[in-house]
């Protein structure tokens, strides 16, 4: 928050006016001593004002949202989403109309929960008109005033009560908040699927998403959006396994939460409208045939059909399946990777075709049955060897 871009995006402010605070992740990040990552500003300018402060001193914004009140300043490379003060006029669950505002404690009570309406100048000041701080450290995730006006306001903010309660909450829960969530559950199937993709990639993202995802099955909540995720154990699991092996994934995540054949993926898939490379992976995690103990020739023919990230997350929710999750032979079966020298196959159609094979489908059908005879032979074959093979299986055609 002090780097010189972020100081140079409130410079701008202050000269021109403006007042500025940080909100959002950045402060809660601050205050907790973890690594910041996107830093998003509060102004009680206007959208247009902001914009031509920024033009002004020579910096590239881009009006990203300014119907909200949000545009983009960029510095140096970096991103910085500034935000006009609002209060809403209008709210129907889904959507509010808002009106700019240069009332700060109107714009915080307007947020969903109390960590989130805390502010920090940049001279240190902290601003918080709810007890959030406190919140924040006790781990204690609370709405801001009644959890069912909040709720009824704008229903993804159920979602992002557990969305926080995964990354900063603590056991036991606010009764408040749950009570609510379990009240307006039925009000999910309002929301656009985008809306709840989002929030709930966001919540598998969590350091250990498990123990939520447990609450909101046991209140009802993930009836209402995602009735397959059933497999709350094998999900724990999973993250015990990657804390061990490598770096967590919410689609990875998100498979080993669900139970379903290949029509419950799909529609999973149509539900929360993956795009075409997640329903592919959804789809592949359903041919899962991977089990130690380790037989080194079938695991690198796997890894030269798949690759060796397919083989890698393959093994991963295969061992996640398994009832001990620090077992050894899972272990070197995923090591097995690291092991694998990239092979190419030394025939082409070319070599085909100079055996006067005419071009069509047994050109294609001589080379997969040469290339399977290779692989059975743990890719030992050379060249040579291969073209020997592929005049048999020619010789065997006529």
């Amino acid at each position: 928050m002090r780097a010189p871009e972020t100081m140079a995006v409130m410079k701008v402010l202050h000269d021109g006016g403006a007042a500025a605070r940080f909100v959002g992740g950045c402060v809660r990040d601050a205050l907790l001593g973890r690594p910041i990552g996107d830093i998003d500003i509060a102004t009680d300018a206007t959208p247009e004002r902001v914009m031509a402060l920024m033009h002004a001193a020579g910096y590239a914004v881009v009006p990203t949202g300014v119907a909200h009140g949000t545009v983009t300043a960029v510095i140096g490379g970096k991103s910085f989403e500034i935000t006009t003060l609002r209060h809403d006029v209008e709210t129907d669950g889904r959507h509010a109309t808002v009106a700019f505002t240069d009332d700060w404690e109107a714009d915080a009570a307007r947020r969903d929960l109390t960590m989130n309406a805390l502010s920090l100048e940049t001279d240190g000041v902290l601003h918080d008109p709810f007890g959030g701080r406190t919140d924040l450290e006790a781990g204690r995730v609370r709405f801001v005033g009644d959890p069912v006006q909040r709720i009824t306001e704008d229903v993804l903010r159920l979602l992002r009560f557990f969305r926080f309660q995964a990354h900063y909450g603590r056991i036991p829960p606010d009764d408040a908040a749950l009570a609510a969530c379990r009240t307006m559950a039925p009000m999910l199937d309002s929301l656009s699927a985008e809306r709840v993709r989002a929030e709930l990639m966001k919540l598998l993202g969590a350091p250990d998403p498990a123990p939520t995802l447990a609450l909101m099955r046991d209140l009802g909540v993930l009836a209402h959006f995602l009735p397959e995720a059933s497999n709350i154990d094998r999900l724990a699991r999973l993250v015990r396994i990657e804390a061990a092996v490598g770096p967590a994934d919410p689609l990875r995540r998100l498979a080993a939460l669900l139970r379903a054949d290949a029509t419950g993926m799909k529609a999973v898939a149509d539900r929360l409208r993956l795009s075409n490379a997640e329903r592919a992976y959804l789809a592949m995690i359903l041919r899962l045939d991977l089990a130690p103990p380790r037989n080194s020739a079938a695991h690198r023919r796997y890894i030269y059909r798949s690759g060796v990230s397919v083989f890698r997350e393959r093994v991963l929710l295969g061992w996640a399946d398994a009832p001990d999750p620090v077992d050894a032979d899972w272990r070197d079966l995923f090591a097995a990777a690291d092991d694998w020298q990239p092979v190419v196959f030394p025939l082409t159609g070319e070599d085909v075709l100079a055996r006067h094979i005419p071009p069509g489908p047994d050109v294609g059908a001589l080379l997969a049955a040469v290339e399977a005879w290779w692989i059975a032979g743990d890719f030992r074959a050379d060249r040579m060897a291969c073209l020997g093979q592929l005049d048999q299986e020619v010789a065997a055609r006529r």
